[in-house]
């Protein structure tokens, strides 16, 4: 899941650098440079290794990172490390002598007219079964790229079952792909997927994988990222609901049966409608919009139930906004939060970004005060702790760094940036954290969500 990891091992799965080309104009042409946003939640300070390795490529490319402080949160921009050519497409492994979670940015081309920055996280292990909730070609005007990296210490073989919202599934079969190494599956130019595909994967391997998915705009500028996922449960929470919020956004979520019969999926959204039951085959998605079931202007959080496994990833859409996230199966008493931004002088001119933090309360009631987020600079000095209000069993609040004062929070004089937060609540409790990170683009904004990352 997006939000459980903390090790000292992290793989990341996800474009790092890729160049994808198109006789269209929009997002799906545009070359993307990762910014890998890392955050050290141990005790003292992390030695970090960070290993990049080119698709289906075995040899490691190995990068030695500075000494990152506890609590610290930065980044290392792709683009700008020597040893990686332009052009380079595959994954990494990052291994320190601390806990880390990373969250991976994928930086648009300056000119190519995106302004949205997909996010996604890394993983400290994998599975030899994942889901990717939705995959589209030539569909709601999108193609998906996903990338599948071996986890594991030898070569293993892939096998990914497209499954259609009806018809019959898709099997594509690669094998050989060394450990560490990835392989992208571009649906946009795979042509055993027929234009108009609109559906949801499983991935089968002879080892341990991960897997990530960007979605981009064939015509237009949006573009997101997800994770994969390999932890199914039968209660997925979602901190995010609209219903033309704002006039315009709304959020829908795909929702996929991991399991090999029929079950039935309802969607109950916090002071609001409730869509379903609807029956799923196996392996098979179904989608819910929120103003299916809700008044415009509707915003709150929702809960998936079924009565056998799934997985579910949401959608925030409209206004500019194009985001995405995987659903939470539970909640965690202290989750990290490694690239958070806020801005006072560089909103209006869309120079810099700030980070709206949503926390869903997964657990029993939570009283006055006992939530807190602790915002951290590059350094991992506390710059201020926001302390919440009461959190009522299935309820949200939400905080951003300008709630301690902070003007300018993980921008610098020099240039430099890094900012981080952790959110914490008593032991025991179960909380859910969806980040939103927005820009002004004009007169609107473009935005990008990321789970937050649970502290063992």
């Amino acid at each position: 899941m997006k939000f459980k990891f903390a090790s000292v091992v992290l793989v990341l799965a996800l474009l790092l650098g890729g160049v994808f080309t198109s006789a269209q104009a929009g997002a799906y042409n545009t070359q993307f440079t990762t910014s890998v946003t890392y955050q050290n939640v141990g005790t003292g300070p992390a030695t970090i290794n960070l290993v990049f390795y080119g698709e289906a490529d075995p040899n490691g490319i190995p990068i030695t990172l500075p000494e990152l402080a506890p609590l610290a949160g930065t980044s290392i921009y792709v683009g700008s490390v020597g040893d990686i050519a332009n052009g380079f497409k595959g994954s990494a492994v990052m291994s320190s002598n601390q806990p880390l979670v990373s969250t991976l940015v994928q930086v648009p081309k300056a000119g190519s007219g995106v302004a949205v920055r997909p996010m996604s996280n890394g993983f400290t292990s994998g599975s030899d079964y994942v889901l990717v909730p939705t995959v589209l070609k030539a569909t709601f005007g999108a193609n998906t790229i996903v990338s599948v990296q071996n986890v594991g210490t030898e070569p293993a073989d892939f096998e990914l079952i497209f499954v259609p919202v009806s018809g019959a599934p898709i099997t594509v079969n690669t094998v050989g792909i060394p450990a560490h190494a990835t392989k992208y599956y571009d649906l946009g130019v795979m042509s055993a997927i027929p234009a108009g595909f609109n559906g949801s994967l499983q991935v089968y391997s002879t080892g341990p994988v991960v897997a990530s998915a960007l979605e981009l705009n064939i015509t237009g500028t949006g573009a997101y990222a997800f994770e994969g996922a390999s932890e199914f449960a039968t209660e997925i929470y979602m901190p995010s609901a609209l219903c033309k919020f704002n006039g315009v956004q709304t959020s829908s979520y795909a929702v996929q049966n991991t399991t090999g019969g029929d079950v039935e999926v309802t969607v109950e959204y916090a002071d609001g409608g409730v869509a379903g039951p609807v029956t799923l085959a196996a392996g098979a998605k179904e989608s819910f919009n929120a103003c299916d079931v809700n008044d415009d202007g509707y915003i709150g959080s929702a809960v998936i139930t079924a009565d056998g496994d799934i997985v579910a990833m949401g959608k925030v859409f409209g206004g500019g906004l194009s985001t995405a996230f995987l659903g939470f199966n539970g909640g965690a008493a202290k989750v990290a939060l490694p690239y958070v931004r806020w801005t006072t002088s560089g909103w209006a001119n869309g120079t810099r970004q700030r980070a709206y933090i949503a926390i869903q309360n997964v657990g029993g009631d939570l009283a006055d005060g006992a939530v807190t987020v602790k915002y951290y600079d590059k350094a991992g000095i506390l710059v201020g702790t926001d302390t919440l209000g009461a959190i009522p069993a299935g309820g949200k609040v939400n905080s951003n760094a300008g709630e301690v004062g902070a003007s300018e929070f993980g921008y610098y004089t020099d240039g430099t940036f890094g900012g981080s937060a952790v959110v914490e609540g008593p032991s025991g409790s179960q909380l859910a954290v969806i980040v939103r990170v927005q820009s002004r683009v004009g007169a609107a904004s473009v935005a990008e969500d990321y789970s937050g990352i649970a502290i063992q």
